[in-house]
């Protein structure tokens, strides 16, 4: 992944002094780079049978459909506090700087519907965690998470077990 790697755009201090934020967008812009993140997370979970893939506000709008279409499934968006215009379930949960709160249409995850969860980045995994628990309140079962980015130095993945993790580049620190 070493390619895809030099696709992306470090940004110190963003958003504030001592974060190094890994921004994306210079991957996206490459039209072999966004091609090879697709394909990449596809195969990772190819011959599974996947319903729906949920995309999470905001960057995990720009993956989630693309891979849906790639495997077949359909998309499922999940979204900040009153942006749905059905009725939804929603969570609450705590991040590393503070709480925020996602939503769900309440009939977008059907009882026993495989689901693979897609997002950019994973760093302490609070807010896929929350969007796994949603799935399953909705009778959803996880298929896997999938990433572009993992920051692996923030342990993430370990809130998220025992659900199956695919990220595709890897920070250590």
């Amino acid at each position: 992944m070493e390619d895809l790697k030099k696709m992306i755009r470090e940004v110190p201090d963003f958003p504030k002094p001592g974060i190094n934020f890994y921004d994306i967008t210079t991957l996206l812009k490459d039209p072999k780079g966004l091609k090879t993140v697709i394909n990449r997370i596809s195969e990772a979970f190819a011959g599974e049978k996947i319903d729906v893939v949920i995309g999470i506000e905001a960057r995990g709008f720009i993956f989630a459909p693309a891979l849906a279409y790639h495997i077949g499934a359909g998309f499922v968006p999940v979204r900040k506090p009153r942006k749905l215009p059905a009725s939804t379930e929603s969570i609450s949960y705590e991040l590393e700087y503070g709480s925020d709160t996602l939503e769900i249409h309440k009939d977008a995850i059907g009882n026993g519907h495989k689901v693979l969860i897609a997002d950019d980045l994973l760093a302490t995994g609070g807010t896929a965690r929350a969007v796994a628990e949603l799935v399953t309140r909705l009778g959803g079962e996880i298929a896997g998470l999938c990433f572009v980015i993992e920051l692996d130095f923030l342990n993430g993945r370990k809130r998220l077990e025992p659900y199956r993790v695919f990220s595709l580049i890897h920070y250590d620190s």
